[in-house]
């Protein structure tokens, strides 16, 4: 149950309301009025739990809940297929047939003689049952009939993670919505409430796994694969593994050094990997279900393979060694470039690296091992292409990192809607097997048939009221846990199902948040960087406008304006060859000035203010237009949701108008800023003649 439920949007959309008509909440009350589980295990007792609390909220009446040997003539029925007793599988078994491990079936059956009908909740295992179970309650918060039942459902993705960017100090990287729930000072947090609470908000969207601590881990994470941390350690992983969520621990690659007492970390030294063994064997002991390892390595001054010569094959399949008799996994992060670049040299590219040291190495890694590769080949930028390792590699284990956090984003002082950009990216069709090899399909392992794939996801939350810092930014968190279970789910239903779920049904409500969210992209984009050039932010914190902030640093991160035109020549023929790294038709796209999408023009090319888009419009123009009609929209987004002043909890309210008030102001911060800028740079005036500085 959630605690705290006085706090502003702490239930998220696990916030149970009455049924709004009586002839519903009766129905439910009826059909619901009685749940009893097949197995007493930690997650069926869960699942029972959580249906319970639901109903007892949504119909005002509380269920009976029988002890699992006794039969329900009626009401929810909790099992896993296999173990049902033989009426129920074989009324079943046509359905659970078509569900692996963690799908699950909702099946209206008939009752016994005189008696109301039964709902079958099965899984293909108790985290299968469990999804169901939460399923059964999102019809509920929605109004749904449950009374002919005949779902079946199978997740898309095998793995579907969190990554914590949490520091043990209490701090979070590229946190924006307070301090850090799982540690304090060095320790892990001594009220595991909160913890339970977010397990049971990632369960409810289907999240199965979630790495703990930052993968820029620091000198105490290193330690947690330690005995001295394996109390906390199992405490959290039984937090987490009653809602069916295996923990990882992201790992600092030099741990044989730092807390082993080895003089190397040489992947291939016997002493290195009988070292992790060790380890791997004793977290093993201690947490049956540990997931296993994320690792950053020769990434940003991380620790790694290349220190003695090795590759990242070397380094990764050292540890999925030590992991394997467990069932562990490794999940190595393909963030890795040339941190250190000299602006000068137009040539190096680090759109470019990723490709460029794991396509080599394709089929060296175990199958233990999955490379996980964010969405684009720069770093979440508002507009980048997607990453075309995903199209380069075939005999690899691969899932696709997304930033729920919005750190180049408005950092959840902006409102800005992720699920559809995110849908762009899964949706895009790499060509890397012909026709139909999409993001969603390669991720997944579909397209090459490979044993592991998934996505992940780094977090945005925090120990803030609403846990987001921005309410409506827990949009982006839950459309990405059902993004993860079925990439196919249109991004307006999952925008209703959130707003109806969080907000309540009153239809005026949902009109106007519903066009909040999905504009919001769109006008964040508008009033930022154009064109796909990104990274004209502060360096360091990257929240506000500094157009120069990275054009002579080390990172690699450049528009190369000048007097004359703005962009990033990345063609195969006079430019960094990075257009290369795509399949056909993508590469002859971007290749081409005048077929490049125009919202990616200043990635790929380096063209003249006065370049016409296919919009008509010069570069220079646009870039005007966009950034007044930006920072006007932004204005717009706060009036629309100064309507719903009265219809909504008045602390929520408030909390979001006032994000959304500073969000207007900054708007027009970044407008004046980026306008000046060019007006100075190009001396080209506005068509229309509004104020530039």
């Amino acid at each position: 149950m959630l605690t705290n439920e006085k706090r502003t949007g702490y239930e998220a959309w696990l916030r149970y309301e009455a049924a709004q008509y009586g002839i519903v909440r009766e129905a439910y009350a009826s059909q619901c009025s009685a749940i009893s589980a097949l197995g007493s295990s930690k997650v069926l007792v869960t699942a029972v739990q959580e249906l319970a609390e639901a109903v007892g909220a949504i119909t005002g009446q509380q269920p009976k809940i029988a002890a699992p040997p006794e039969r329900l003539s009626s009401g929810v029925l909790i099992g896993v297929k296999g173990m049902l007793d033989p009426e129920l599988e074989r009324l079943t078994a046509d359905d659970t047939a078509q569900i692996g491990d963690e799908g699950y079936l909702l099946r209206t059956l008939p009752g016994a003689a005189g008696e109301a009908d039964r709902i079958a909740v099965v899984g293909g295992s108790e985290a299968g049952a469990l999804y169901g179970v939460f399923h059964l309650i999102r019809l509920m918060q929605q109004g749904e009939p449950i009374n002919a039942l005949r779902v079946v459902e199978q997740p898309a993705n095998g793995l579907r993670m969190i990554n914590q960017w949490d520091n043990m100090d209490g701090s979070i990287e590229r946190g924006y919505a307070g301090k850090s729930i799982f540690y304090r000072e060095g320790k892990f947090t001594e009220d595991f409430e909160r913890v339970r609470d977010y397990a049971r908000l990632l369960a409810s969207v289907g999240i199965n796994a979630i790495a703990i601590n930052n993968v820029n881990v620091h000198r105490v994470e290193t330690k947690l694969i330690t005995e001295a941390f394996e109390s906390e350690l199992k405490k959290a992983a039984d937090v987490f593994g009653a809602y069916g969520i295996r923990i990882f621990l992201s790992v600092n690659f030099a741990s044989p050094i730092a807390v082993g007492g080895l003089t190397t970390a040489d992947p291939l030294d016997s002493s290195v990997r009988s070292w992790w063994a060790d380890r791997a064997a004793v977290l093993y002991r201690a947490i049956p279900e540990f997931g296993g390892f994320l690792v950053k390595a020769d990434s940003e001054f991380r620790p790694g393979p290349f220190t003695y010569g090795r590759d990242h094959a070397d380094g990764a399949n050292m540890l999925a060694e030590a992991l394997a008799p467990h069932g562990g996994i490794v999940i190595w992060r393909c963030f890795v470039y040339n941190c250190l670049q000299d602006w000068r040299d137009r040539r190096t590219d680090r759109a470019k690296a990723a490709y460029d040291h794991f396509t080599p190495l394709d089929g060296n890694f175990a199958d233990n091992v999955i490379l996980q590769i964010k969405n684009g080949p720069m770093d979440f930028q508002v507009r980048e292409p997607v990453s075309p390792l995903f199209g380069g590699l075939s005999r690899t284990n691969q899932m696709l990192e997304l930033q729920i956090t919005q750190e180049y984003t408005g950092q959840q002082k902006h409102v800005c809607y992720l699920v559809p950009l995110w849908k762009e990216v899964l949706d895009f069709d790499t060509h890397a097997a012909g026709e139909g090899s999409t993001i969603a399909k390669i991720a997944s392992g579909a397209v090459h048939n490979r044993p592991l794939g998934g996505i992940a996801a780094v977090s945005n939350i925090g120990d803030d009221d609403c846990w987001t810092g921005h309410p409506l930014a827990q949009a982006n968190l839950y459309g990405y846990g059902r993004l993860t279970w079925n990439p196919a789910l249109p991004a307006e239903q999952i925008t209703k199902e959130w707003i109806r779920r969080t907000l309540g049904g009153d239809p005026s409500v949902g009109e106007v948040v519903e066009d909040i969210l999905h504009r919001s992209w769109g006008i964040y984009e508008s009033y930022t960087s154009p064109l796909g050039v990104g990274w004209m932010v502060n360096p360091g914190h990257h929240y506000g406008p500094n157009v120069d902030g990275y054009e002579y640093s080390k990172w690699g991160t450049y528009h190369f304006a000048d007097c004359h035109g703005i962009g990033v020549d990345r063609t195969i023929g006079t430019g960094t060859g990075y257009a290369a790294q795509y399949h056909s038709p993508w590469r002859e796209t971007y290749n081409s000035a005048e077929l490049c999408p125009d919202e990616l023009l200043l990635f790929f090319h380096h063209v003249p203010y006065t370049h016409a888009l296919k919009s008509g419009k010069t570069v220079i123009q646009h870039i005007y237009d966009t950034h007044f009609a930006g920072a006007e929209e932004a204005l717009e987004l706060l009036e629309s949701w100064q309507t719903l002043e009265g219809k909504l909890e008045n602390g929520y309210f408030r909390l979001a108008a006032a994000r959304l008030r500073e969000q207007s102001e900054h708007a027009k911060e970044w407008r004046d800023v980026i306008n000046t800028y060019f007006y100075r740079k190009s001396g080209i005036a506005d068509a229309y003649g509004r104020l530039i500085y």
